[in-house]
Protein backbone atom coordinates (compact mmCIF):
# COMPACT_ATOMS: atom_id res chain seq x y z
CA UNK A 1 0.00 0.00 0.00
CA UNK A 2 0.91 3.84 0.36
CA UNK A 3 3.34 5.69 1.89
CA UNK A 4 2.92 7.64 4.86
CA UNK A 5 1.35 11.49 4.61
CA UNK A 6 1.65 14.73 5.52
CA UNK A 7 -0.97 17.18 4.45
CA UNK A 8 0.79 20.61 4.55
CA UNK A 9 -0.89 23.99 4.57
CA UNK A 10 -4.39 22.82 5.44
CA UNK A 11 -6.21 25.96 5.68
CA UNK A 12 -9.27 26.54 8.46
CA UNK A 13 -12.58 28.25 7.55
CA UNK A 14 -11.33 29.72 4.08
CA UNK A 15 -14.78 31.83 3.47
CA UNK A 16 -16.23 34.78 2.07
CA UNK A 17 -19.05 34.94 4.43
CA UNK A 18 -20.70 37.93 6.37
CA UNK A 19 -21.17 37.56 10.11
CA UNK A 20 -24.20 39.92 11.41
CA UNK A 21 -22.79 38.67 14.91
CA UNK A 22 -19.91 38.24 17.25
CA UNK A 23 -19.87 36.40 20.33
CA UNK A 24 -16.76 35.41 22.17
CA UNK A 25 -14.46 33.08 20.67
CA UNK A 26 -14.53 29.69 22.25
CA UNK A 27 -11.17 29.66 23.93
CA UNK A 28 -7.78 27.33 22.80
CA UNK A 29 -8.38 24.26 25.83
CA UNK A 30 -5.69 21.81 26.93
CA UNK A 31 -6.24 18.32 26.91
CA UNK A 32 -7.09 17.04 30.22
CA UNK A 33 -4.15 16.12 32.11
CA UNK A 34 -5.18 12.80 32.17
CA UNK A 35 -4.49 12.65 28.36
CA UNK A 36 -0.89 14.33 28.99
CA UNK A 37 1.65 15.06 31.71
CA UNK A 38 2.48 18.13 33.16
CA UNK A 39 -0.35 20.08 30.91
CA UNK A 40 1.01 18.60 27.88
CA UNK A 41 4.95 20.57 28.32
CA UNK A 42 7.29 19.39 25.42
CA UNK A 43 10.01 19.03 28.32
CA UNK A 44 8.04 16.93 30.46
CA UNK A 45 8.60 14.41 27.55
CA UNK A 46 4.85 14.52 26.60
CA UNK A 47 3.86 16.57 23.64
CA UNK A 48 0.90 14.60 21.73
CA UNK A 49 -1.76 12.36 22.92
CA UNK A 50 -3.26 9.47 20.31
CA UNK A 51 -6.31 8.40 20.59
CA UNK A 52 -7.64 4.98 18.83
CA UNK A 53 -11.27 5.57 17.68
CA UNK A 54 -13.04 2.42 17.56
CA UNK A 55 -16.18 3.96 16.02
CA UNK A 56 -14.28 4.80 12.74
CA UNK A 57 -13.81 2.71 10.10
CA UNK A 58 -12.11 2.44 6.65
CA UNK A 59 -13.52 1.49 2.95
CA UNK A 60 -10.93 1.15 -0.10
CA UNK A 61 -12.13 2.35 -3.44
CA UNK A 62 -9.54 1.49 -6.26
CA UNK A 63 -9.63 0.78 -9.51
CA UNK A 64 -9.25 2.71 -12.97
CA UNK A 65 -12.78 4.75 -12.66
CA UNK A 66 -12.60 5.00 -9.05
CA UNK A 67 -11.35 9.48 -9.27
CA UNK A 68 -14.55 9.66 -11.39
CA UNK A 69 -16.88 7.61 -9.35
CA UNK A 70 -16.37 9.27 -5.88
CA UNK A 71 -16.60 12.81 -7.78
CA UNK A 72 -20.11 12.30 -8.82
CA UNK A 73 -20.89 11.06 -5.46
CA UNK A 74 -18.93 13.68 -2.90
CA UNK A 75 -19.50 17.34 -1.65
CA UNK A 76 -15.85 17.87 -2.56
CA UNK A 77 -12.71 17.48 -4.85
CA UNK A 78 -10.80 14.50 -4.72
CA UNK A 79 -7.35 14.73 -2.35
CA UNK A 80 -5.41 13.76 -5.49
CA UNK A 81 -1.51 13.42 -4.69
CA UNK A 82 0.49 14.92 -7.40
CA UNK A 83 2.46 12.89 -10.26
CA UNK A 84 5.72 12.50 -8.47
CA UNK A 85 4.19 12.74 -4.60
CA UNK A 86 5.62 10.11 -2.18
CA UNK A 87 2.75 10.76 0.20
CA UNK A 88 -1.12 9.99 0.52
CA UNK A 89 -3.03 13.37 0.62
CA UNK A 90 -6.29 13.82 3.22
CA UNK A 91 -9.55 15.87 2.26
CA UNK A 92 -13.30 16.27 4.16
CA UNK A 93 -16.60 15.54 2.25
CA UNK A 94 -20.13 14.17 2.36
CA UNK A 95 -22.26 12.15 0.85
CA UNK A 96 -25.72 13.49 0.17
CA UNK A 97 -29.10 12.16 -0.51
CA UNK A 98 -31.04 13.85 -3.75
CA UNK A 99 -32.93 16.31 -1.26
CA UNK A 100 -29.35 17.48 -0.91
CA UNK A 101 -28.92 16.50 3.18
CA UNK A 102 -26.33 14.67 4.68
CA UNK A 103 -25.82 10.73 4.72
CA UNK A 104 -22.20 10.28 5.51
CA UNK A 105 -19.11 12.64 6.64
CA UNK A 106 -15.99 11.03 5.47
CA UNK A 107 -12.42 11.90 5.82
CA UNK A 108 -10.30 10.62 2.69
CA UNK A 109 -7.22 9.63 1.97
CA UNK A 110 -5.90 9.45 -1.78
CA UNK A 111 -2.93 7.33 -2.50
CA UNK A 112 0.20 7.66 -4.12
CA UNK A 113 -0.41 6.32 -7.42
CA UNK A 114 2.43 3.90 -8.98
CA UNK A 115 2.91 2.34 -12.38
CA UNK A 116 1.68 -1.03 -10.98
CA UNK A 117 -0.96 0.22 -9.29
CA UNK A 118 -4.30 1.02 -9.56
CA UNK A 119 -5.88 4.53 -8.47
CA UNK A 120 -6.82 4.07 -4.35
CA UNK A 121 -8.81 6.11 -1.93
CA UNK A 122 -9.69 5.36 2.10
CA UNK A 123 -12.78 6.23 3.03
CA UNK A 124 -12.99 6.94 6.55
CA UNK A 125 -16.58 6.95 8.16
CA UNK A 126 -18.87 6.51 11.32
CA UNK A 127 -18.03 2.18 11.52
CA UNK A 128 -21.83 1.67 12.23
CA UNK A 129 -22.73 3.11 8.54
CA UNK A 130 -20.03 0.76 7.21
CA UNK A 131 -22.16 -1.60 5.68
CA UNK A 132 -24.58 1.04 4.23
CA UNK A 133 -21.91 3.25 2.87
CA UNK A 134 -20.63 0.29 0.86
CA UNK A 135 -24.23 -0.51 -0.77
CA UNK A 136 -24.50 3.11 -1.11
CA UNK A 137 -21.12 3.02 -3.03
CA UNK A 138 -22.04 -0.26 -4.62
CA UNK A 139 -25.38 0.98 -5.95
CA UNK A 140 -24.28 3.66 -7.78
CA UNK A 141 -21.11 2.13 -10.01
CA UNK A 142 -23.15 0.95 -12.48
CA UNK A 143 -20.40 0.28 -15.34
CA UNK A 144 -17.70 1.53 -13.79
CA UNK A 145 -14.61 -0.53 -13.23
CA UNK A 146 -14.16 0.15 -9.50
CA UNK A 147 -13.64 -1.80 -6.65
CA UNK A 148 -15.73 -1.46 -2.61
CA UNK A 149 -14.40 -3.38 0.23
CA UNK A 150 -13.27 -2.69 3.83
CA UNK A 151 -10.12 -2.14 5.09
CA UNK A 152 -10.35 -3.64 8.42
CA UNK A 153 -6.56 -4.37 8.42
CA UNK A 154 -5.72 -0.37 9.14
CA UNK A 155 -6.91 1.35 12.73
CA UNK A 156 -8.07 5.42 12.99
CA UNK A 157 -6.14 7.11 15.55
CA UNK A 158 -6.16 10.88 16.35
CA UNK A 159 -3.10 12.62 17.63
CA UNK A 160 -3.90 16.02 19.38
CA UNK A 161 -0.99 18.27 20.77
CA UNK A 162 -1.31 18.27 24.48
CA UNK A 163 -1.58 22.15 24.75
CA UNK A 164 -2.73 23.73 21.19
CA UNK A 165 -1.04 27.10 21.37
CA UNK A 166 2.06 25.20 22.03
CA UNK A 167 2.29 22.84 19.28
CA UNK A 168 4.40 24.76 17.27
CA UNK A 169 7.28 23.76 20.14
CA UNK A 170 5.95 20.18 20.10
CA UNK A 171 8.02 17.26 19.31
CA UNK A 172 7.62 17.18 15.28
CA UNK A 173 5.70 14.56 13.88
CA UNK A 174 7.66 13.32 11.16
CA UNK A 175 6.50 11.81 7.81
CA UNK A 176 6.66 7.73 7.47
CA UNK A 177 7.65 5.93 4.72
CA UNK A 178 6.10 2.56 5.82
CA UNK A 179 3.35 0.59 3.61
CA UNK A 180 1.42 0.10 6.56
CA UNK A 181 1.15 3.23 8.16
CA UNK A 182 -0.60 6.64 6.62
CA UNK A 183 0.10 10.06 9.28
CA UNK A 184 -1.79 13.14 8.22
CA UNK A 185 -3.17 16.98 9.25
CA UNK A 186 -6.97 16.14 9.98
CA UNK A 187 -8.14 18.21 6.62
CA UNK A 188 -10.94 19.96 8.88
CA UNK A 189 -9.12 22.44 10.55
CA UNK A 190 -5.62 22.46 12.24
CA UNK A 191 -7.38 22.45 15.66
CA UNK A 192 -8.21 18.56 15.02
CA UNK A 193 -4.71 18.01 14.62
CA UNK A 194 -3.38 14.70 13.06
CA UNK A 195 -5.34 11.42 11.75
CA UNK A 196 -3.22 8.01 11.61
CA UNK A 197 -4.07 5.35 9.78
CA UNK A 198 -1.79 2.33 10.83
CA UNK A 199 -1.69 -1.81 11.83
CA UNK A 200 0.62 -1.28 14.89
CA UNK A 201 -0.47 0.45 18.54
CA UNK A 202 0.75 4.06 17.86
CA UNK A 203 3.15 4.73 20.65
CA UNK A 204 6.09 3.64 18.39
CA UNK A 205 4.45 6.36 15.44
CA UNK A 206 4.14 9.12 17.72
CA UNK A 207 7.15 10.57 18.95
CA UNK A 208 6.76 12.10 22.66
CA UNK A 209 3.36 11.18 22.62
CA UNK A 210 0.86 8.63 25.31
CA UNK A 211 -2.19 7.16 25.00
CA UNK A 212 -5.15 9.43 25.64
CA UNK A 213 -8.60 8.69 27.07
CA UNK A 214 -10.93 8.80 24.10
CA UNK A 215 -13.57 11.05 26.30
CA UNK A 216 -11.20 14.03 26.00
CA UNK A 217 -10.67 13.38 22.26
CA UNK A 218 -14.76 13.80 22.21
CA UNK A 219 -15.08 16.74 24.57
CA UNK A 220 -12.23 18.62 22.69
CA UNK A 221 -14.04 18.08 19.54
CA UNK A 222 -17.44 19.61 20.64
CA UNK A 223 -15.29 22.46 22.47
CA UNK A 224 -14.38 22.97 19.03
CA UNK A 225 -17.57 23.14 16.96
CA UNK A 226 -16.40 19.62 15.17
CA UNK A 227 -19.18 17.26 14.21
CA UNK A 228 -18.08 13.64 13.15
CA UNK A 229 -20.51 10.59 13.00
CA UNK A 230 -24.21 9.65 12.66
CA UNK A 231 -25.02 10.89 16.26
CA UNK A 232 -23.72 14.75 15.80
CA UNK A 233 -25.40 14.53 11.41
CA UNK A 234 -27.84 12.43 11.58
CA UNK A 235 -28.49 10.50 7.96
CA UNK A 236 -31.18 12.55 6.00
CA UNK A 237 -31.46 15.33 8.77
CA UNK A 238 -28.28 17.19 8.46
CA UNK A 239 -27.71 20.32 6.16
CA UNK A 240 -24.26 20.35 5.34
CA UNK A 241 -23.86 23.93 5.15
CA UNK A 242 -25.90 24.78 8.62
CA UNK A 243 -23.42 21.82 9.51
CA UNK A 244 -20.82 24.16 8.78
CA UNK A 245 -18.92 21.81 5.77
CA UNK A 246 -17.72 24.87 4.38
CA UNK A 247 -15.90 26.02 7.37
CA UNK A 248 -14.37 22.57 7.65
CA UNK A 249 -12.98 22.80 4.13
CA UNK A 250 -15.55 20.04 2.54
CA UNK A 251 -17.42 21.56 -0.13
CA UNK A 252 -16.66 22.95 -3.30
CA UNK A 253 -18.59 25.46 -4.87
CA UNK A 254 -16.69 24.94 -8.43
CA UNK A 255 -16.38 21.27 -9.22
CA UNK A 256 -18.52 19.16 -11.15
CA UNK A 257 -22.18 17.76 -10.50
CA UNK A 258 -22.37 14.90 -7.25
CA UNK A 259 -25.84 13.75 -5.99
CA UNK A 260 -27.36 16.61 -3.73
CA UNK A 261 -25.78 19.47 -5.70
CA UNK A 262 -28.81 21.35 -5.96
CA UNK A 263 -29.96 22.38 -2.73
CA UNK A 264 -26.40 23.18 -1.58
CA UNK A 265 -25.46 25.32 -4.11
CA UNK A 266 -28.96 27.45 -4.46
CA UNK A 267 -28.65 27.65 -0.44
CA UNK A 268 -24.77 28.66 -0.72
CA UNK A 269 -25.71 31.47 -4.01
CA UNK A 270 -28.67 33.02 -1.95
CA UNK A 271 -26.42 33.53 0.97
CA UNK A 272 -28.81 33.34 3.49
CA UNK A 273 -28.25 30.53 6.46
CA UNK A 274 -30.88 31.09 9.22
CA UNK A 275 -29.06 28.32 11.24
CA UNK A 276 -25.71 26.33 12.29
CA UNK A 277 -24.53 24.02 14.20
CA UNK A 278 -22.44 25.81 17.26
CA UNK A 279 -20.65 24.36 19.77
CA UNK A 280 -22.35 24.53 23.49
CA UNK A 281 -21.50 24.57 27.25
CA UNK A 282 -24.07 23.08 29.30
CA UNK A 283 -24.15 24.61 33.12
CA UNK A 284 -26.98 23.24 36.02
CA UNK A 285 -28.34 20.33 36.99
CA UNK A 286 -27.95 17.73 33.91
CA UNK A 287 -30.35 14.64 33.88
CA UNK A 288 -29.28 11.50 34.63
CA UNK A 289 -27.48 9.77 30.96
CA UNK A 290 -27.79 13.14 28.24
CA UNK A 291 -29.92 15.35 26.71
CA UNK A 292 -31.90 13.62 24.18
CA UNK A 293 -30.93 14.76 20.74
CA UNK A 294 -33.55 17.14 19.03
CA UNK A 295 -34.47 18.73 22.71
CA UNK A 296 -35.37 22.21 22.27
CA UNK A 297 -33.48 24.80 23.05
CA UNK A 298 -35.37 28.05 24.35
CA UNK A 299 -34.75 31.64 25.01
CA UNK A 300 -35.26 33.32 27.94
CA UNK A 301 -38.92 34.38 27.07
CA UNK A 302 -39.04 30.53 25.80
CA UNK A 303 -39.31 31.29 22.09
CA UNK A 304 -37.41 28.69 19.82
CA UNK A 305 -33.75 28.88 19.49
CA UNK A 306 -32.61 25.40 17.89
CA UNK A 307 -32.42 22.15 18.72
CA UNK A 308 -29.44 20.20 21.03
CA UNK A 309 -27.76 18.04 18.72
CA UNK A 310 -25.49 15.86 20.59
CA UNK A 311 -22.57 15.68 23.19
CA UNK A 312 -20.53 14.37 26.14
CA UNK A 313 -21.36 15.88 29.47
CA UNK A 314 -21.41 19.76 29.78
CA UNK A 315 -20.58 20.33 26.33
CA UNK A 316 -21.76 19.21 22.79
CA UNK A 317 -23.50 21.14 19.70
CA UNK A 318 -26.66 22.48 19.24
CA UNK A 319 -28.67 23.70 15.75
CA UNK A 320 -29.31 27.71 17.07
CA UNK A 321 -30.83 29.98 14.76
CA UNK A 322 -27.95 32.67 14.35
CA UNK A 323 -30.31 35.52 15.25
CA UNK A 324 -31.06 33.99 18.29
CA UNK A 325 -28.05 32.76 20.04
CA UNK A 326 -26.82 36.53 21.90
CA UNK A 327 -29.16 35.94 24.55
CA UNK A 328 -29.26 33.18 27.86
CA UNK A 329 -30.73 30.11 26.34
CA UNK A 330 -31.94 26.72 28.35
CA UNK A 331 -33.34 23.06 27.94
CA UNK A 332 -36.28 22.37 29.49
CA UNK A 333 -35.55 18.47 31.23
CA UNK A 334 -38.11 16.64 32.81
CA UNK A 335 -35.58 15.64 35.72
CA UNK A 336 -33.62 18.35 36.48
CA UNK A 337 -35.78 21.88 35.35
CA UNK A 338 -33.60 24.08 32.96
CA UNK A 339 -30.18 23.63 32.11
CA UNK A 340 -28.94 26.39 31.08
CA UNK A 341 -26.64 26.62 27.58
CA UNK A 342 -24.19 28.94 26.30
CA UNK A 343 -23.44 29.07 22.53
CA UNK A 344 -19.87 30.16 21.30
CA UNK A 345 -17.91 31.16 17.83
CA UNK A 346 -14.91 28.99 17.23
CA UNK A 347 -12.06 31.31 16.72
CA UNK A 348 -11.01 29.13 13.80
CA UNK A 349 -13.99 30.10 12.08
CA UNK A 350 -14.08 33.08 9.42
CA UNK A 351 -14.77 36.01 11.62
CA UNK A 352 -15.56 38.40 8.69
CA UNK A 353 -18.36 41.38 9.18
CA UNK A 354 -19.63 43.59 7.55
Amino acid sequence: MAAAALLRGAASGRSGLAWHWRLRAAPRRRLAQGSCSQSGDPAGGTAWAYFLLGERALVRVRGPDSAPFLLGLLTNELPLPGPASAVARAGYAHFLNVQGRTLYDVILYGLPEHSDEQPTFLLECDSSVLDALQRHLVLHRIRRKVTVEPCPELRVWAVLPCAPEEAGRSVPLQEKAQCTTILTRDPRTARMGWRLLSQDEGPALVPGGRPGDLQDYHRHRYQQGVPEGVHDLPPGVALPLESNLAFMNGISFTKGCYIGQELTARTHHTGVIRKRLFPVQLSGRLPVGSIAPGTSVLTESGQAAGKYRAGLGDVGLALLRTEKIKGPLHIRTSESGLVALTASVPDWWPTATK
